[in-house]
């Protein structure tokens, strides 16, 4: 997996480097603690910037995998 892109709050986000299951367990387990809880991610093109979006029950996000061909 080359990286995952996030839509939250129509917004647009990825996290590169980790595995989409893991990525949604971490997210389920945060909803799971009834808390708040911070996902960190990269926002913009070209020098990704850091972004935090905040993660509670009932906020949207959807999860979109983009293969990466296979290749390493």
């Amino acid at each position: 997996m080359k990286r995952i892109n996030i839509d939250y709050a129509g917004n647009h986000y990825s996290v590169g480097g980790r595995d989409v299951d893991e990525l949604q367990k971490e997210i389920e387990t945060i909803v799971r603690s009834g808390e708040p809880g911070w996902l960190i991610v990269n926002h913009g093109e070209g020098v990704p910037q850091q972004a935090r979006l905040l993660i509670t029950p009932g906020v949207a996000l959807a999860l979109l995998p983009v293969d990466d061909g296979g290749q390493a």
